[in-house]
């Protein structure tokens, strides 16, 4: 199930939103959020519902153990049985091909059997949660909950299941802990604002960029080099107004449950340099690596060589967590490199005009964008070579239409503020102004329903 469907619209939001607030305590809503969290995610395939109900129950007793543990030796045997166990699963939907695939193609023979495996959609989101708690848990930053409901709803949350912000349970602890509070009116000027405004994200704009850029892409060789910097721009921007879009419609979702969700995106084009690139882009995910991987490598406490290594484990790590795919692990190895250089050259660069440190990264950070959308290293080195004048082979251009919306696109990635900065107050004003948005958006979405680009991760 999508937020920008019929069934959601019309159908499974309103039931689960008027049936909440008809409850009245808290195991009430707990039940409701946990069952429908069930419900949307086994909308898409009933039978992975036990699998995220597994991996929930592991963490949730581990972390139960682990808080009773006398010992640190066993906090940190518990706390490595529940990783493990997620990593496994992780490890076996995500990877097991791709690993076996790759050590075929090495050995020249069929050394492991390829298996019609399915990926579970947003298991690398509830693995990451489900981490987090435990990892928290046995570092004594909060305290297992031993309401089974209450950590239910905190992993199945529907309205960031399957595609995040990655929330840490404390992060949500207090409004978990308060969830029988009566809805504070500014929360739903700020859930219907941030839903709105990522439904014309996704909708208008990730969605029309998309009919664009995926058929240039279909024949990326027949492209000029300005079709193929057309494809890269368009989906630079598509990638961004699909995932931010998403984010903010969760957030907005989570204000009209009573549930902060914390931001994911501060206008990451805007960023000077590839640090505070991934300061801006993906907060969840990119502070979730800080915290749990980096800093757990030894961060940068040990000397600077130990300090680049790290970050470059970072990245390998993160680049692969999205996908199954040397490409994506070429990707992480790119941003890896780019944050050590930016570390390195912290000093000459903060010396440049900042429009030009500004469109500096924004050419850097396009470059990576075509290795992450690539199918293939092939596909990469010729799309690539066409952006650069290797390869002037092609004739395709970028439509007309693409190049105007991409105009549209850099200037409001330039000149807008976050959605986080607009005031969603609750007035006529604004509230017409949301009707009006989601109005739109829904015009366009003309019966389709289109499915985020980050469900695939």
């Amino acid at each position: 199930m999508v937020f920008n469907s019929n069934v959601f619209l019309f159908l499974f939001f309103p039931v689960v939103f008027s049936l909440f607030w008809l409850s009245k305590t808290k195991r009430q809503r707990y039940l409701l959020l946990t069952v429908s969290g069930y419900v949307f995610y086994g909308y898409w395939d009933w039978r992975y519902c036990f699998l995220l109900a597994f991996s929930s129950l592991v963490s949730f007793f581990s972390a139960l153990l682990i808080q009773r543990s006398a010992t640190a030796g066993r906090r940190l045997l518990w706390m490595a049985t529940s990783i493990t166990v997620d990593l496994a699963l992780l490890g076996f939907f995500k990877y097991y091909n791709f690993a076996a695939g790759t050590l075929n193609g090495l050995a020249g023979e069929a050394a492991l059997p390829i298996l019609n495996i399915i990926l579970p959609v947003g298991i690398s989101f509830y693995t990451f949660h489900t981490i987090s708690y435990i990892v928290d848990v046995a570092q004594g930053r909060v305290r297992a909950t031993g309401n089974i409901w209450e950590y239910f709803t905190y992993v199945c949350l529907f309205s960031q299941l399957v595609a995040g912000p990655i929330v840490r349970f404390r992060q949500i602890e207090d409004d978990l802990e308060h969830i029988d509070r009566s809805l504070p009116e500014d929360y739903v000027a700020r859930g219907v604002g941030f839903f709105a405004v990522g439904m014309v994200k996704k909708v208008i704009l990730a969605d029309t960029l998309a009919q664009f850029v995926n058929p240039m892409l279909s024949d990326y060789g027949a492209l000029s080099t300005w079709g193929a910097w057309g494809a890269a721009l368009g989906y630079t921007f598509q990638l961004y107004y699909d995932f931010s879009g998403y984010s903010d419609m969760a957030i907005g979702l989570g204000y009209l449950f009573g549930i902060r969700i914390p931001q994911n995106f501060n206008v990451p084009y805007q960023a000077l340099g590839i640090r505070d690139f991934w300061r801006r882009w993906h907060i969840s995910l990119s502070s979730w690596l800080r915290d749990y991987l980096y800093i757990s490598l030894g961060g940068n406490r040990r000397g600077a060589l130990r300090t680049d290594l790290n970050l470059m484990l970072t990245m390998l790590l993160g680049g692969l967590w999205h996908g199954a795919n040397w490409t994506f692990v070429a990707w992480g190895a790119y941003h890896g490199l780019l944050l050590i250089l930016d570390r390195l050259a912290g000093p000459l660069t903060a010396r440049l005009p900042k429009p030009l440190f500004r469109g500096l990264t924004f050419v850097l950070v396009i470059v990576g964008w075509v290795l992450f959308r690539a199918t293939d290293f092939h596909m990469a080195a010729v799309w690539l070579g066409k952006m650069f004048g290797l390869d002037r082979s092609g004739a395709a251009g970028a439509p007309a239409l693409l190049a105007g919306l991409i105009g549209l696109c850099l200037l409001a990635a330039n000149g807008l503020p976050s959605s986080w900065e607009f005031p969603y107050k609750a007035s006529h004003r604004w509230a017409a102004a949301s009707a009006a948005a989601l109005f739109c958006a829904y015009l366009f979405m003309n019966g389709r329903d289109t499915v985020f680009l980050y469900y695939q991760f």
